[in-house]
């Protein structure tokens, strides 16, 4: 148990740059939504789609192989550091010197022509952020959680900084006071392109921020380590490239299978878009559990009870994310609010990216066993698998469902993507998993929300004190059902060890 207790507080530290930060930058949501246009916000949408997958290529992997052969016996951790670095400040120059040089054609074939400074400006964001990578892997291996925050939450500040300077502040006093000299190089006609420049401006003083770690790096490298890490790492970036259409493909898709004008997928994408976003609970439990897990768990697989912790943190993972799943999904007629009534058509599509969030998580945490049994292709596998299923259901769905059909397609592909994942792990590093306990604890979820939306369309309006009362009390049950049988689990387990 000390070792969980490890990882939750590691989990709570790691997490502060993501909730806290992410929480942050998510205070622009209503900001993109009150400043900018639906279709906008649809560009956003679809440009960022696009950043997801390019920013794979940039980083190819190479975060998980320098956790893994930083840990490996008679390895110097600052060799493998330095040849890391340098591995990616080479390829991230190379890279994007090529989409500023191809910035035109790239703009024409994304459907923005007159604007190949968006390309421009997000080849020099991906380079930055993907040497930026490494400094802050680097930092978390080493256990130096409060400099990792200190970076992650600086890069995060300085971009809501701008973004509000530029889209609320310079729109206000050009209308107020138009010769203040804080609008003396703002351009109101640049619009949403000052979303993209506040996160240029914020990629670069993160880099500056890692300085004392980039130089750290230098001189340090080898080239047979080099060949190596990339033959580790390449099956992951292929992987994670799989996994970007799993979770991006369909906002990039929508903008030419929706059945309408150009102009209105565009605004239908906006609002699948925003209420995606809402889906950000899930995601930060993922990504904060991610940060803390994966070099917890390579740091621990050589303990006889590895496979055992693995299992009781499983446990623990789902019950978590099926609380967030019922705090979002029940008190979804609050948080709607954070979106003008615009966008609450799409809110459909929320329960469901939840649920699919949640079995990406599952799938997440079972993908340790292809790690740690160097059987990195497996993921490959895995992904392109789920990247097929993506990919054919979003050609059949969205044409009937639009974006609904889009968000079914993300959830089945998360669900057969963690089945298949456990169903080969178990054969090449099988960890004693509490399925019975674990498909519990969903079906109980989906039973509370169930009944949450009965009570809500035929007991209760929303907004009602009696209405938050009842999903309060539902949210009260499952939390009080799971402590009783994790008390009980823990017992068991006490008793059997005595």
């Amino acid at each position: 148990m000390s070792s969980i207790k490890k990882l939750v507080s590691q989990t709570a530290i790691y997490g502060l740059s993501s909730i806290v930060g992410r929480l942050i930058n998510y205070l622009l949501v209503p900001v993109y939504v009150r400043t900018l246009s639906v279709y906008d916000n649809g560009v956003l949408t679809n440009i960022y789609a696009y950043v997801t997958f390019l920013l794979v290529v940039f980083t190819y992997g190479l975060e998980t192989g320098f956790f893994r052969f930083s840990n490996q016996e008679n390895t110097d951790e600052r060799t493998v550091y330095g040849t890391a670095l340098a591995s990616i400040i080479s390829s991230s120059v190379f890279l994007s010197a090529i989409l500023i040089i191809l910035s035109s054609p790239i703009a024409r074939l994304i459907d923005y022509p007159n604007h190949p400074e968006y390309v421009v400006c997000f080849a020099l964001i991906l380079a930055l952020d993907a040497i930026s990578a490494i400094p802050f892997v680097k930092l978390r291996q080493q256990n130096k959680p409060y400099k990792f925050v200190t970076g992650k939450l600086l890069n995060i500040g300085v971009n809501v900084f701008f973004n509000l300077y530029f889209l609320v502040l310079c729109p206000f006093l050009a209308k107020t006071d138009p010769t203040s000299g804080f609008i003396l190089f703002y351009n109101k006609d640049i619009g949403v392109g000052y979303v993209f420049i506040s996160n240029l401006i914020a990629s670069i003083v993160t880099l500056v921020f890692l300085t004392r770690e980039l130089a750290s790096g230098f001189g340090k490298f080898n080239f047979e380590l080099q060949k190596k890490l990339l033959v580790y790492s390449f099956p992951l970036m292929f992987a994670g490239l799989a996994g970007t259409i799993n979770e991006s493909f369909s906002r990039i898709i929508l903008q030419h299978e929706l059945p309408f004008s150009p102009a209105e997928n565009t605004v239908q994408l906006g609002i699948f878009g925003n209420c995606f976003k809402l889906a950000i609970f899930m995601s930060l439990a993922i990504q904060t559990f991610r940060m803390a897990s994966e070099p917890f768990f390579f740091s621990l697989y050589k303990q006889l009870d590895a496979k055992n912790i693995y299992a009781k943190v499983m446990d623990y993972f789902v019950a978590v994310c099926c609380l967030i799943f019922l705090g979002v999904t029940l008190y979804l007629d609050i948080l709607k609010h954070i979106l003008k009534p615009a966008y609450f058509e799409g809110l459909a599509v929320v329960p469901i990216l939840l649920l699919a969030y949640l079995f990406l998580g599952i799938y997440q945490n079972l993908s340790i066993w292809f790690k740690l049994a160097d059987k990195t292709r497996y993921g490959l596998y895995f992904t392109i698998f789920g990247a097929l299923i993506t990919v054919i259901l979003n050609y059949i769905l969205i044409p009937v469902w639009g974006y609904v059909g889009s968000a079914w397609a993300t959830l089945v592909c998360y669900f057969l993507m963690t089945l298949v994942c456990y169903l080969v792990g178990q054969k090449y590093y099988k960890v004693p998993y509490h399925i019975k306990k674990i498909s519990g604890y969903l079906l109980f979820t989906l039973i509370l929300y169930f009944i949450g939306g009965y009570i809500r369309f035929h007991i209760t309006h929303e907004g009602t004190f009696a209405w938050f009362s009842a999903m309060t009390a539902l949210i009260g049950i499952f939390i009080v059902i799971v402590f009783l049988i994790e008390k009980r689990t823990y017992k068991h387990v006490e008793n059997s060890n005595h």
